[in-house]
């Protein structure tokens, strides 16, 4: 089976009616209205210029992702702010995700789990590349909270309530019941407790105490911690097996493998293929026209991110990428993704361990039903440079 073929089996078993859906609105044109679910955006330019708006576009009115997160996470996280207060927590916290920050931390947190890794493949075992996506997730996004140094169960363990949160949203959900608010805070609130701990101690050597340093209040930094539980895990864990997929579906797992300088366009290509961020909403709060299309405030603009990127063809290591398409999948403008270095520092070194155990033959996988961003339920892999 083609890669192609794997990407839309992925999206099709996790998202067996939304995704046709979305598939068809992209053969209705680069912009439409369809009623009911709003304004829906197919086109990177458009999706671009709305994410360049923050004034007239927003994160924190009806239909936003303030609408979904503010009862789980409160009212001081980026991912439901705007104007002068996003712009002041922004600041402070890209002061801390620095590249060479994450990097080293990266380095540190993850050189046991990877040596661990490296160590399976390079003795002919086969190795489940979704459960070790999660675990480095896990680990990473522990030393984050502020979490003790934990075993590969616990870290497992972390990934799957994190899991367990994002899958109660779908491509059509507009904010969580109050069941499922409370499921979501019986998991975030000792998170939270743990994260205001850490950033009581001050200590400058931890995320949360570096936070404190650079200002940022107790629940500021407790809504942080929540944020990139939610939003940093799943994007890292679910990208990491289908990138190898990928590229060993396209047969271009040997030529990166052995060119590490064409790891970081193996991965920006893999991301427009998988689209880690499918669909991306924001609330109108004054009047505009896009492509052609007046928008009025109150509507719902939703950005159909997955359609913008499969426009531009199946995965394929020569296809530039034009400047409206740019890591688009991670935002653009005042919300573009602010752990954007944190999630490639990951999967630079754990795609780098994979790879060097090439040749690499997939033995098995499965697709994942019941999660929000599509992924394989399991992908197997074994080195055959092993004798």
């Amino acid at each position: 089976m083609t890669s192609p073929d794997w990407e839309r089996r992925l999206y099709l078993t996790a998202h067996p009616f939304a995704y046709p859906l979305l598939r068809a609105l992209a053969r209705r044109g680069p912009i439409v209205r369809v009623p009911g679910l709003g304004v829906v955006v197919n086109a990177a330019p458009l999706a671009r210029e709305v994410l360049m708006d923050g004034e007239t576009f927003r994160k924190d009115g009806p239909g936003s992702p303030g609408d979904l997160w503010t009862p789980v996470l409160g009212p001081s996280v980026l991912l439901n702010m705007e104007g002068d207060a996003h712009r002041a927590l922004r600041r402070r916290l890209t002061d801390l995700f620095t590249p060479s920050y994450t990097d080293a931390l990266c380095a540190r947190v993850l050189a046991e789990p990877l040596a661990g890794l490296a160590d399976r493949l390079a003795r002919g075992a086969t190795v489940d590349l979704v459960d070790a996506a999660r675990v480095m997730a896990g680990a990473v996004i522990s030393e984050v909270i502020g979490l003790d140094a934990g075993t590969e169960a616990d870290w497992r363990h972390l990934f799957e309530q994190g899991e367990r949160i994002v899958s109660m949203v779908s491509l059509r959900t507009r904010r969580l019941s109050p069941a499922q608010v409370e499921r979501a805070r019986a998991v975030l609130d000792p998170l939270g407790a743990i994260a205001a701990k850490s950033y009581a101690g001050g200590d400058e050597s931890t995320v949360m105490g570096r936070m404190r340093t650079l200002g940022l209040s107790e629940d500021e930094a407790r809504g942080a911690a929540g944020a990139f539980f939610l939003t940093g895990t799943e994007t890292v864990a679910t990208l990491l097996p289908r990138l190898i997929a990928l590229l060993a579906d396209s047969g271009q797992l040997p030529r990166v493998a052995a060119a590490r300088g064409l790891l970081d366009r193996a991965i920006d290509e893999a991301m427009r293929v998988t689209t880690p961020t499918p669909v991306m909403l924001r609330s109108v709060h004054r009047p505009a026209i896009v492509g052609g299309v007046a928008i009025r405030p109150g509507d719902r603009v939703l950005i159909a991110t997955h359609n913008c990127c499969r426009d531009h063809g199946p995965f394929d290591l020569e296809r530039p990428h034009p400047p409206e398409l740019r890591r688009l999948w991670f935002g653009a403008g005042p919300h573009f993704c602010i752990g954007y270095p944190l999630a490639m520092a990951q999967i630079r070194r754990v795609a780098r361990t994979v790879l060097d155990a090439a040749p690499l033959r997939i033995t098995g996988r499965a697709a994942a039903r019941g999660v929000l961003i599509p992924t394989y339920r399991h992908l197997a892999v074994r080195s055959e440079a092993v004798a």
